[in-house]
């Protein structure tokens, strides 16, 4: 986590905060994308827990938010259930604890999800303090449509099971967003070229918000040969843009309409066939219902 102190101890005094779970958003490279708000909760927070506790240290003393006696708990994917007890057992006692994943935005491919939904069903309250998030920084920046995206998170390490992961995600009208490993960066753009076709627009957004943060734009096969070429470091963001929409005649339309409308309602049959032709909805509609009344 890059950074100085950006401000001076004791700038942040502790405050009362109300009993429940605070899930806090810190930064994902530069140290101060963080709000005072985060900066607050967690001067304040009875409890903290961590993803990783060495980063959060970290960042307390950049920002020079004193520990002081407060118990910082690791937790993390491997020890979740141990100590996810002890977390509701402190929501229990009327103590308010903060939890912060490593980098970026908690329960965003992150061990978080468990926790709130732990507390939410015992009927603690849960507040996000927003903030950081990488998949929503990297869609700032590629220049790739974002009015609809569909974030799958990291994808399986098996070439095969991570093609056929592709292959369900195909004909998503929205832009596509992964987080992949340095490791695995050439192979999976590999992998995507031949799935979702090596025309389709991309990017690899990496070490973002970092001194070294670059963005990498082309077709899925010109990335592809340019990442098989170079050793990329740091956390990356894979963003590939929606497949074209497929020129449906209008007797392929009625035949996938009339299909449809067998099992489907007019609206059901709609809504399908226009997400997977990605033919404006409204046409769709509309010549549904006139095969629905021709019936």
């Amino acid at each position: 986590m890059n950074g100085t102190v950006s401000k001076p101890a004791g700038a942040h005094l502790p405050q009362s905060l109300a009993p429940g779970l605070y899930l806090v958003a810190v930064p994902i490279g530069t140290a101060r994308d963080i709000t005072l708000r985060a900066l607050d909760i967690l001067a304040s927070a009875d409890v903290i827990a961590a993803e990783d506790t060495r980063s959060m240290r970290h960042l307390l003393e950049i920002h020079g938010v004193p520990l002081g006696d407060r118990p910082l708990l690791a937790y993390h994917d491997h020890n979740g259930a141990q100590v996810r007890p002890k977390l509701l057992q402190a929501l229990a006692e009327g103590k308010s604890v903060a939890y912060a994943s490593e980098a970026g935005t908690p329960m965003v491919a992150d061990p978080g999800f468990d926790l709130a939904r732990a507390a939410r069903a015992e009927g603690w309250a849960v507040t996000s303090a927003p903030g950081a998030s990488a998949v929503i920084t990297a869609l700032t920046l590629a220049g790739l449509p974002t009015d609809r995206f569909l974030f799958a998170g990291f994808l399986p390490n098996a070439s095969g099971q991570r093609k056929s992961a592709m292959a369900e995600l195909a004909g998503v009208p929205a832009t596509l967003a992964f987080y992949e490993s340095p490791k695995r960066i050439a192979a999976m753009l590999r992998d995507a070229a031949e799935v979702l076709g090596p025309d389709r627009q991309a990017a690899v957004c990496r070490e973002l918000t970092k001194k070294f943060e670059e963005v990498l734009t082309g077709t899925l096969e010109e990335l592809a040969a340019t990442c098989a070429e170079r050793s990329l470091k740091g956390e990356i963001v894979v963003l590939v843009d929606r497949g074209k929409k497929a020129n449906v005649s209008e007797s392929d339309l009625d035949q996938i309409l009339s299909e449809a409308l067998e099992d489907m309602s007019v609206r059901d049959a709609a809504d399908m066939v226009a997400s997977d032709t990605g033919l404006p909805r409204r046409k769709v509609y509309q010549r549904a219902l006139a095969l629905e009344k021709a019936k």
